[in-house]
């Protein structure tokens, strides 16, 4: 077996800016870097990270990855999130039927920080350069939190980039959407200079998993906190991303979406509260609603049902 296709893809993938989707987990990669290459997994990643692409988008260098071939699904990330967080199941599986791509948010992991001002257009319009950068004319796209908020304004700035829609754990944002506990919205709003990454990364935890998750799987959270530092997003990057969620708003325009769309949320969110699924998919056009009773906002709880229900719609 040749081991760095398996962690790197084939020079034929690599050429084209795509990389090994079949990495079952981020373990597999500490192991297998160790024992074969001599060097830990750390070591390893900045190797690979010092090859894997960026692209001009709009003013910035934006880093991305592809995954797999196929119709394009475009994935996008969540508020101070990077590619690292996405959960290697998903990567692995949706790689297999889809040209998976992923990507750093601006001011996020290895993307550029800029000085404008940041709003949920602005990221919208930063995804649609990286569609046109990758000569992706359209594409499924999917969502996660602040990702949900900038897909939202993609499908209605730009439609015809739209194939399908789906939005996880988000919310329209404005008087319509339900805001979280005041002890959430304090957590999110603390002062970020005094504590370490890994103390805000700790304190974050709860904020995506369920109270059970985190006693029952001591060593994936672990694993979560230390794909959190990876790429560490900078104090002013992430109030600029938070500023930019607060001023989002897009329930008066959520009519006009003809993409069919699905949405995902779990019903023990305590970070976007559940309500705010019904919300959408009482608002876009046909839009199907599914819920996930044991899980919180990152779904982690049942991904592979979750993985199951985004694989039906997108069939």
């Amino acid at each position: 077996m040749n081991f760095a296709s398996v962690l790197l893809g084939t020079p034929q993938k690599q050429e084209r800016g795509e990389f090994a989707g079949d990495i079952s987990s981020v373990e597999r990669l500490r192991v297998l870097t160790y024992i074969i290459y001599g060097m830990t997994a750390e070591t390893m990643i900045r190797k690979v990270v010092s090859i894997m692409p960026k692209v001009k988008v709009n003013d910035i260098q934006v880093y991305y990855e592809v995954h797999g071939q196929g119709f394009p699904l475009i994935m996008i990330m969540g508020l101070a999130g990077n590619l690292d967080w996405w959960d290697p199941r998903m990567i692995q599986e949706l790689s297999e039927k889809f040209k998976l791509v992923v990507f750093d948010n601006r001011g996020a992991g290895r993307t550029d920080v800029s000085d404008r001002r940041y709003t949920i257009k602005l990221f919208a319009e930063d995804t649609a350069g990286l569609m046109d950068a990758l000569e992706i004319s359209r594409a499924h796209v999917f969502g996660i939190s602040m990702g949900g908020m900038i897909a939202q304004e993609l499908v209605l700035s730009y439609p015809k980039k739209v194939e399908k829609l789906v939005l996880c754990s988000t919310n329209c944002g404005g008087r319509k959407s339900v805001l979280p506990s005041g002890k959430v919205l304090e957590m999110l709003m603390a002062d970020r200079s005094a504590p370490s990454p890994e103390e805000m990364a700790r304190m974050m935890i709860p904020l995506v998993f369920t109270e059970d998750f985190i006693k029952k799987n001591p060593d994936f959270v672990e694993l979560a906190i230390q794909q959190i530092l990876r790429a560490p997003i900078s104090k002013e990057a992430f109030m600029g991303q938070l500023k930019a969620i607060m001023e989002f708003n897009t329930f008066d325009r959520l009519s006009q979406i003809r993409a069919p769309a699905l949405i995902l949320h779990g019903k023990r969110d305590i970070l976007v509260p559940p309500e705010n699924g019904s919300i959408l998919a009482k608002a876009i056009p046909n839009a199907k609603l599914v819920y996930f009773e044991n899980s919180a906002h990152g779904l982690i709880e049942e991904m592979e049902k979750m993985i199951r229900v985004l694989l039906d719609f997108l069939a």
